[in-house]
Formats: structure tokens, C-alpha cells, sequence
């Protein structure tokens, strides 16, 4: 299959990214597997001019919100970022070899519309699969495994954070233009 070019990519826009992971490698809803990936985030966070602005982990994959100066920026940034999460992974799992499936999918996000959408898409990641397998969250309950729970604490409830504080202005404040969208669930 031939690999498509990615998006352009400006410094203003935020982008939406996913990650799939191999089938043999464990839920990442663990704590184990938490941990590890909460020591890569710390480490990639803001780096190349990539930052990691929010997350989701489930599963079997994952979800990004970052922030990139331009094209090679996203690259390095998540090529760092997901070297750092594999191999901290393999070593919790006692394993070698690739974690993620393929090449990570990459949308980026040009209106304040389309980033509350994809917020509230990626905070509420969790709630939308439980509503798929009939489970009923309550409304304040907030993931853990996401940066909900950061962003609930304050930017410096936990230490070292594991996400930044935005700077593209559709991250901080533009996406409350987008609509009553609603953030968790």
C-alpha cells in the first residue's frame, strides 16, 4: 500500500493524531502500561517543536492532540515520541519488536468548530467505546487515562505534567467558538 502524503502543517493549527497498537501488545488501559506511557509523554512532551497538548489512551490505540511549528516538526516530534512510548512498553510487556501498527494517521485541525469537535472527540474517547459495549459512565467522571485528568487537577497537579499548556490560539481559547460542545463523554 502506498503511503499518502501527510497534511500541511502550520504552527496555528493544531493536529488530531492516532496511534493503533499490534494485537499481541497488552491493553494499554492498565496501570503498567499507563505508567510507561505517562514516562514517554513526560520525555516527548515539547520537543523539535512538537507539543503534546492532550491525550487519550485506550485500549488499542491512542489519541493525540499536539501542537507542530511545521511538517518536520510533527515528524521528529512523534517519531520521538512514539520510539519513547514503544520502548518503554516492550520493557513492561518483556518484549522486542514494533508496538505500533502502521504509520500514525494525522488530521490537522483548521477551525474552531473542528477542534472542539476534536477535543471533545479525544478527552471523550472512553466514554464514547463504553456507551459501544453498554456501559453508562456518569457524566463527571473523569478518565484517567486521559489528560482530563490532568487538566481537572490544574497544570500542576501532577508533577512532572505529563501534557503543556497550549500556545496555537484555536487550542486555547478559538474552540470555545466551536459550539456547546461538551468535553467529557
Amino acid at each position: 500500500m502506498p503511503h499518502r502524503s501527510r497534511p500541511k502543517v502550520a504552527a496555528r493549527y493544531p493536529v488530531h493524531v492516532t496511534l493503533r497498537v499490534h494485537n499481541e501488545v497488552w491493553k494499554l488501559r492498565s496501570r503498567r502500561c499507563f505508567r510507561a506511557l505517562a514516562r514517554a509523554f513526560v520525555g516527548g512532551k515539547d520537543r523539535f517543536g512538537f507539543r503534546l497538548v492532550h491525550f487519550s489512551v485506550q485500549g488499542n490505540h491512542i489519541h493525540l492532540i499536539v501542537e507542530a511549528a511545521d511538517e518536520a516538526a510533527l515528524s521528529r516530534g512523534m517519531q520521538g515520541l512514539t520510539i519513547r512510548m514503544a520502548k518503554a512498553l516492550n520493557r513492561v510487556m518483556a518484549r522486542h519488536g514494533s508496538v505500533f501498527r502502521e504509520r500514525y494517521h494525522a488530521h490537522v485541525l483548521r477551525s474552531p468548530t473542528e477542534v472542539a469537535r476534536a477535543v471533545a472527540y479525544v478527552l471523550g474517547n472512553y466514554f464514547h467505546h463504553a456507551a459501544s459495549w453498554g456501559e453508562s459512565i456518569a457524566r463527571e467522571i473523569v478518565d484517567p487515562y486521559s489528560s482530563a485528568a490532568e487538566h481537572e487537577k490544574g497544570w500542576t497537579g501532577v508533577d512532572p505534567p505529563l501534557v503543556v499548556e497550549p500556545r496555537t490560539w484555536l487550542l486555547r481559547v478559538g474552540w470555545e467558538r466551536g459550539g456547546a460542545t461538551r468535553l467529557a463523554g
